[in-house]
């Protein structure tokens, strides 16, 4: 089993965006994929980070074509089983599913996708489950490398084009990194995800119930079931139990 918690993700990925696109040291980076095209907060797309997508699309690099799965991990998070159980996850994928990730549990999303549920007031974009698509939460995930270098749909999703297509679609302005991508892929290809259960990534952060959407709230917090990775978001404090 391999794991890689995400700041490790992030310090890589903001060395990329510094380095020339030539740079030999880009050869060695494990996990630098469509967060060097998407830019976090704006959904546009540089030409620089066009470059480096180039390079590095498919997470095509040398040593790390070995790695079949990983688990990738916040560090604000706090287990309460064995952490192996959460890699059998991966058996559970359906062919074509290359991502493992729980649903986003705040109403972030119905609020990042106002626009187009305005446009579309029958969409399930941004509503809470068990129904509506109420986006990702990166927290943990499961990835499945060799099924995301396998997927020619994940392949052209990559492509810069793409990217800016689909954020034109949903009007979609975001501001949580692969998150957000995960996101905004996942309204258009739900194939490509397996959902966890939300005991794997039993988020604690209340900030939205406290701004504007109170009303909605518990039917995207709601979490039944032992819980079994609590994810203290947001700064929220862990129960100790």
């Amino acid at each position: 089993m391999l794991f890689f918690p995400k700041v490790a993700i992030r310090l890589l990925s903001s060395v990329a965006k510094a380095v020339p696109a030539s740079s030999k040291l880009l050869e060695t980076l494990p996990m630098a994929h469509s967060l060097l095209v998407f830019t976090a907060g704006s959904g546009q797309l540089s030409g620089r980070r066009q470059g480096h997508h180039k390079q590095l699309q498919g997470h095509h690099l040398s040593w790390f074509l070995e790695i079949l799965q990983i688990i990738q991990l916040d560090l604000d998070l706090k287990y309460k089983t064995n952490i192996r159980e959460l890699f059998e996850e991966f058996d559970n994928f359906l062919p074509g599913a290359i991502i493992g990730i729980a649903r986003e549990m705040q109403p972030v999303y119905r609020h990042t996708f106002w626009q187009f549920r305005h446009e579309n007031p029958k969409t399930r974009v941004g509503g809470p489950p068990p129904e509506g698509l109420p986006g990702f939460n990166s927290g943990v995930m499961l990835l499945h490398l060799e099924a995301m270098r396998q997927s020619p749909l994940y392949g052209r999703l990559l492509e810069p084009a793409q990217v800016q297509q689909l954020a034109d679609k949903y009007h979609f302005r975001g501001h949580l990194g692969d998150q957000d991508f995960f996101t905004m892929i996942g309204m258009e290809h739900p194939e490509l995800f397996h959902v966890l259960d939300c005991t794997w990534n039993r988020q604690l952060c209340t900030w939205w119930r406290d701004h504007g959407y109170s009303d909605v709230f518990e039917a995207y917090f709601r979490c039944e079931g032992h819980v079994r990775i609590y994810h203290g978001n947001c700064n929220t404090p862990i129960p100790e139990v």
